[in-house]
């Protein structure tokens, strides 16, 4: 995979450019860090809103923050005006959040030509660039795309995520490194975890990447950085499985993984809230 993020000055230039479609994928829920907050609506000019919470999650799956149906998220894509020729920048509110996951839901339903705002709204604001207190479908009609089109060009990358059962298979693998972004007194064991009817701990043979070590200041840390980190963490192992909560900060460390060069990531979606509510399956504290 390529480089996945741009700059704040990339996007500055390229805002107006026809085929750029912005999406702000802020969350209203941020667990794992101190959240900020802002006192009016605020984003970027041009934004489109991007619900992962509500518009594309499975919302039918007893799973938290399910992945939606391939049918699902082109229907989304459509109502968003975006085409199979569209370049897709993506944020949010926090800095690097909940970008990464609207980004890897992209590459899981095939859709390729979409990167990360590095820095999302903080460092845009924090450099004085020009910020706007409507999305742009709000008063402006950019109207629908084909969803044939884009049925014809998108299919569901199975390989990119995985379910508890493939996970269990991967405990034992000497390829396989799975890399947890919780914090390391959930991963640990040490503090109950924030859903009810969860156990605390981690999966066995897992390591603990809290997902702000990754993170310098609103931004990705350089390549270099990463590299070193998941070197430290995963060595050689081919492949890399990623969980967090509930699939949302893993997918900050996928973000990190592909920035740093390597290109086998697969994203555990249910997460700690699927894999700690089964008492059929093992832990370690």
């Amino acid at each position: 995979m390529e480089y996945p993020l741009v700059s704040t000055q990339w996007l500055e230039d390229h805002l107006n450019d026809s085929n750029l479609v912005l999406l702000d994928a802020s969350m209203k829920t941020v667990i794992g860090k101190e959240p900020i907050v802002y006192d009016e609506s605020v984003c970027i000019p041009r934004s489109r809103r991007f619900d992962l919470e509500q518009d594309f999650c499975d919302l039918s799956s007893s799973q938290i923050h399910a992945m939606p149906t391939l049918a699902q998220f082109i229907a989304g894509i459509a109502q968003l005006g975006i085409t199979p020729e569209s370049l897709v920048v993506i944020y949010d509110n926090q800095g690097i959040y909940s970008a990464p996951r609207a980004w890897w839901l992209f590459k899981v339903m095939g859709f390729h030509r979409v990167y990360v705002l590095d820095g999302g709204l903080p460092l845009w604001m924090e450099e004085d660039r020009v910020i706007s207190s409507r999305y742009q479908e709000e008063g402006i009609d950019f109207g629908l795309s084909d969803i044939d089109a884009l049925a014809e060009v998108l299919s569901y990358q199975d390989e990119l995520v995985c379910d508890a059962k493939t996970v269990l298979s991967k405990i034992d693998d000497k390829e396989t490194a799975i890399i947890d972004a919780r914090g390391r007194s959930r991963f640990l064991g040490q503090v109950a975890e924030p859903r009810s009817g969860i156990r605390s701990g981690h999966i066995p043979n897992s390591v603990n990447l809290p997902f702000g070590e990754v993170l310098k200041g609103y931004s990705i840390k350089s390549p270099i950085e990463l590299q070193k980190i998941f070197q430290g963490l995963a060595g050689d192992k081919t492949q890399r499985v990623f969980s967090c909560g509930s699939g949302i900060t893993a997918c900050i460390l996928i973000l990190a993984s592909v920035a740093a060069g390597h290109s086998n990531a697969v994203l555990y979606d249910g997460s700690w809230a699927d894999w700690g509510s089964r008492a059929d399956l093992p832990i370690e504290c």
